[in-house]
């Protein structure tokens, strides 16, 4: 084979192999997704069968005040750890989970703040939630809990106050006839039952709580219909070994 055709058939290798280098990006770049961002972003609110106090719009302006909103970012730009951390933020939110799936859609999985208290008194209004901590009042709020009322402070509500409450809620038999605690003085409370006709329940101090309680339950099982009978306006707890009724 001579010199020149030699040059001609490398030439033509030459240029084949940079046809197939240049074909083999183009269909690398053809097959990755369409583009680097984030097309959406998803909320799974996981007790949502229990309670829902949070909308889609609500922290969808939540994350744009943040200027962490994801939709239409770059994947590089994406910072799944400051989006929970704002999330966490809101007062409804106990727990928030934040990811990112091969696609580039960014999830929250969110768990909601239960409450175990409200809180009633002639300046405000508020829940204690089940790790005892303040969480505002939402009219949309409508889990059936115990009601304090009166004398109220927020520390004796989210100690003393929350951990009764928490008891009678385990309890099935207190927790169908409890509907209020009434604290005429921080160390003076007294339980509203939620049938009107039955007499309130003069426990003072929250201390023993459980023990005046189960003394009260033995003395209702024992004598409910000569109780009933006479019309006691209160029972009185307080001291022990008794159950004094007052009308």
């Amino acid at each position: 084979m001579s010199r020149t055709a030699t040059i001609i058939w490398q030439t033509i290798g030459i240029v084949l192999t940079l046809a197939l280098m240049c074909g083999a990006v183009a269909w690398g770049y053809a097959m990755r997704p369409i583009a680097e961002v984030c097309p959406a972003l998803t909320y799974r609110i996981l007790d949502s069968d229990q309670r829902c106090y949070l909308t889609e719009g609500e922290l969808d302006s939540l994350l744009r005040q943040a200027e962490v909103y994801p939709v239409g970012k770059h994947i590089d730009m994406l910072a799944i750890h400051r989006i929970e951390d704002v999330i966490r933020s809101h007062p409804m939110v106990a727990r928030a989970e934040c990811y990112s799936t091969p696609m580039y859609e960014v999830r929250v999985d969110i768990r909601q703040r239960q409450p175990l208290l409200e809180v009633r008194t002639p300046i405000e209004r508020y829940f204690v939630d089940t790790r005892h901590t303040i969480m505002p009042w939402r009219e949309e709020i409508k889990d059936q809990v115990i009601i304090a009322t009166g004398a109220v402070g927020p520390q004796a509500a989210c100690s003393s106050l929350a951990e009764m409450a928490e008891w009678l809620q385990r309890d099935s038999y207190w927790r169908e006839r409890i509907r209020y605690i009434h604290m005429r003085t921080p160390q003076n409370a007294v339980l509203i039952m939620h049938d009107d006709d039955q007499p309130q329940v003069v426990i003072g101090a929250l201390s023993n709580y459980q023990y005046k309680l189960t003394k009260l339950r033995t003395f209702l099982d024992n004598s409910a219909d000569a109780t009933q009978d006479k019309h006691y306006r209160e029972l009185d707890i307080r001291f022990r070994g008794q159950v004094i009724g007052r009308k």
